[in-house]
C-alpha cells in the first residue's frame, strides 16, 4: 500500500530538514555527531533518505475488524496533519508495518546494539522512552495511534545522555526510534480496531513523523553535547 503518511506541507518540512543537513553535514558543521554513530555519512544519508521514501510503503500483516471505517481525509492532532487513506472493498482496519517507519530503524537499531555493545544499556533507554512515549500516545479516530513530535526528542536525549556520554548518539537514536515504536504501537494494538482507520501502520501514519524526528533529533542533541571522546585508559 502507497500512500503518504502525513499531509504535504509537513512531510516537506521533512525533506527540508534532511536537505539542510545534507548541507550541514557536507560543509563539516555535523560530520563528528554521525561519526558517533558508527556509521559513515554517506551510509547514513541514504538511510534517512530510505525512512522518508520508505515512509510511503505500508506491509500489509494482517486484518482487524472494526465499525464506522473514515478513509480520504485529513486529521489535525498537535498541529500536524495526518492522511487518512482511501481503500476499497475492505472492510475493517488494514494491520501493516511501515518501511521507513519501523522496519528500517529497527534494522539499524540492532546493528547499533551489537556494534557499540550497549545491550543493558540500550533495555534501560528503551523501557524508560516507551514509558514516557506510552503516556503520551493518544488515540486518534481514523488515524491510530498518534504521538506528539517535540517532546520525546528531548526525553530520549536526555535519557542517552545520562547513561552514556560518549556512545550518546547511538544509544539515542536506539531508544528513539524502538522506544516509539513500542510504546506508541506495540502497547496501543488492542485499541486500534475501535477507532475507524483503514489502515492502522506499525511506524506509520501518526508515529512516522515521531520517529523520524526522536531518532534524528535526539541524535543530533546527544552528539553535540556527548564526550567526544572516551576516556583515556590508566596504564
Amino acid at each position: 500500500m502507497l500512500y503518504s503518511p502525513i499531509g504535504l506541507l509537513f512531510f516537506l518540512a521533512l525533506w527540508l530538514l534532511f536537505g539542510l543537513l545534507v548541507v550541514f553535514i557536507q560543509i563539516g558543521i555535523l560530520e563528528y555527531v554521525f561519526d558517533t554513530l558508527g556509521v559513515s555519512r554517506r551510509y547514513m544519508l541514504l538511510l534517512l533518505l530510505a525512512c522518508l521514501l520508505g515512509s510511503y510503503i505500508n506491509i500489509p500483516i494482517g486484518h482487524l475488524p472494526g465499525k464506522n471505517v473514515e478513509a480520504g481525509e485529513v486529521i489535525n492532532f498537535f498541529g500536524v496533519q495526518y492522511v487518512v487513506p482511501v481503500l476499497v472493498n475492505s472492510p475493517g482496519t488494514v494491520l501493516a508495518v511501515n518501511l521507513g517507519g519501523a522496519i528500517i530503524p529497527f534494522v539499524l537499531s540492532v546493528y547499533l546494539i551489537f556494534k557499540h555493545g550497549l545491550y543493558l544499556r540500550s533495555l534501560i533507554a528503551i523501557g524508560i522512552v516507551t514509558f514516557v512515549v506510552h503516556l503520551m500516545a493518544r488515540p486518534v479516530h481514523g488515524v491510530g495511534i498518534a504521538v506528539p513530535i517535540f517532546i520525546p526528542p528531548v526525553i530520549t536525549a536526555i535519557v542517552a545522555l545520562s547513561l552514556s556520554r560518549w556512545d550518546a548518539a547511538p544509544l539515542a537514536y536506539i531508544a528513539g526510534s524502538m522506544g516509539t515504536l513500542i510504546g506508541a504501537d506495540l502497547l496501543n494494538l488492542n485499541k486500534v480496531s475501535n477507532l475507524g482507520a483503514p489502515v492502522a501502520s506499525i511506524g506509520g501514519a501518526g508515529k512516522f513523523d515521531g520517529i523520524f524526528l526522536t531518532g534524528l533529533v535526539a541524535v543530533l542533541i546527544a552528539g553535540i553535547f556527548g564526550a567526544r571522546r572516551r576516556p583515556a585508559r590508566a596504564s
